[in-house]
């Protein structure tokens, strides 16, 4: 906050008739305007102003009576230009009245006449474009989100807050838990993250590691604006699916990396994985075990759902879903189906090509821990620039569940649905399965439950057998294509399993 304090003070200094700042953290910085006035020595002291569309011209600097004046843009604008004396004119969310080119003639008059009377403007709002007319006369400040020194006083303030409203209680403080909420309150604003450690601490009375699933519940909302990326938390479960051994042990060989951990400082944060494999064999599984075996939050971006018929629209989508990522990090990002998205699109192929350079652009310099886990189904499509050496850490093919794979997917299914294991011969199913996707093995499950309530019986190994038999799985009615894209995988990718 240092930093920017001081690099608002030497703006406001430097005769600059007009000062954007693009900030949510709107309190924020007029408590900094207010401080800076303040501070100034008396041959510079400017007085300071604050405009709202609902309040009107307001005097900031000192407590006066309030008073609704000069409410109306046009009205503020006009007796700004008219003082005769230096001031400080602050006006919040004036953005969609810089439309009409009155304001916009207003306010270049007043930069003009600067050097006659220093009457200076600083316009504040969440976003903010100026008109080409202005931009010469601008500086701009950028007010950076919380460092994570700024969190940990927050967090403190926090604290004492609660032991102020509740005297003789203390609050219970885990030192990891609160390292990690530091961590997880990144890419917030002053407000949010006040209100979200004050949601942590107030709640119970305590910072334990129980606090941080909420805690990223509520910054995954408030980042995710344009609802193109879909939050999950509680991934640990996903760890212990069947199979995938290959890349489950590869993951656990750079968890330590991924987590930051002080034994493993030394290594390259792993950028991500490609899954290529099998329609139905676990591709989608896949991309929640990582997020298990990393005990991160898992977030799933559908890319082909951020186009847009607007020109620049899909990019932009896409940039702020990759930021949303960045924030929340450390997380695994899914991207399922990536070929939708990224493969050509008939007309669209300008738009796919910038959208493939924006997401391999991000992927080669991202520095957070942010791990990507893309599936794709169809490779004949995928584009090249995607699937060469080096785009991704490895790029791993999910095939048609083995024998005891196989076995362990009727397990769990059936547990699932309540049904004691030993009524059933697990491995005569799995036999019987061969060369069914664990989907297809799940629906024989859903079928044979449905014929056995029909018929007023109770599930067993035989109803599911003839379901089975009535089944030609994938690999039976495209036999051809699953062929090609085990040739394919042969030689280009490792096996997960």
């Amino acid at each position: 906050m240092t930093d920017q304090r001081h690099d608002l003070e030497l703006v406001l200094r430097s005769r600059t008739p007009l000062v954007v700042i693009e900030s949510s953290d709107e309190s924020r910085v007029l408590r900094m305007l207010k401080s800076l006035t303040l501070a100034s020595a008396a041959a510079e002291y400017n007085p300071l102003f604050r405009w709202t569309i609902t309040d009107g011209l307001q005097r900031l600097d000192i407590e006066l009576e309030p008073q609704t004046l000069n409410s109306e843009p046009t009205d503020v604008l006009k007796h700004i230009r008219a003082v005769t004396k230096p001031g400080i004119y602050v006006l919040l969310d004036f953005h969609p009245f810089l439309e009409d080119p009155v304001h916009v003639r207003l306010l270049k008059d007043i930069c003009l006449r600067y050097a006659e009377t220093p009457r200076q403007i600083v316009l504040i709002s969440h976003a903010l474009k100026l008109p080409s007319e202005l931009e010469s006369f601008a500086a701009r400040v950028e007010m950076t989100l919380p460092t994570d020194d700024e969190r940990c006083r927050i967090i403190d303030k926090v604290v004492d807050e609660y032991r102020e409203a509740n005297p003789g209680r203390d609050v219970e403080i885990d030192a990891k838990a609160r390292t990690l909420l530091v961590q997880n309150l990144s890419g917030l604003t002053y407000n949010d993250t006040t209100r979200l450690a004050r949601n942590a601490v107030f709640v119970d009375g305590a910072i334990t590691r129980s606090d941080l699933p909420d805690v990223m519940q509520a910054k995954y909302q408030l980042l995710n604006a344009s609802g193109a990326v879909q939050f999950e938390y509680d991934t640990a479960r996903f760890s212990d699916v069947g199979g995938l051994t290959r890349l489950k042990n590869w993951l656990s060989q750079r968890r330590a990396a991924f987590r930051r951990d002080e034994s493993a400082v030394h290594l390259d944060v792993p950028k991500g994985v490609l899954l290529i494999g099998v329609q139905g064999c676990g591709k989608s599984l896949a991309a929640k075990a990582t997020a298990g075996v990393f005990g991160a939050p898992l977030l799933r971006l559908d890319i082909a759902s951020l186009y847009d018929k607007y020109h620049g629209e899909t990019e932009r989508k896409l940039r702020e879903a990759l930021n949303t990522g960045e924030v929340m990090a450390p997380c695994v990002l899914w991207i399922d189906e990536i070929e939708k998205g990224l493969a050509g699109r008939g007309g669209e192929t300008g738009t796919t090509q910038r959208v493939l350079g924006t997401f391999l652009t991000w992927l080669a310099e991202k520095k957070s821990e942010v791990f990507v886990v893309a599936t794709a189904n169809e490779i004949d499509v995928l584009p090249p620039e995607l699937v060469r050496k080096g785009r991704f850490d490895e790029i791993f093919f999910v095939d048609l569940p083995r024998m005891s794979v196989r076995a362990a997917i009727f397990a769990i299914h059936l547990s699932k649905r309540g049904l004691a294991l030993a009524h059933f011969d697990v491995d005569t199913l799995a036999e019987a399965t061969r060369g069914f996707s664990g989907a297809e093995i799940e629906q024989s499950i859903v079928a044979a439950l449905y014929a056995a309530h029909a018929g007023g019986s109770n599930l067993s190994t035989e109803f599911i057998l003839a379901e089975i038999g009535q089944t030609r799985p994938l690999s039976v009615v495209m036999a051809e294509r699953i062929a090609s894209l085990r040739q394919w995988a042969a030689q280009r990718t490792v096996p997960a399993d």
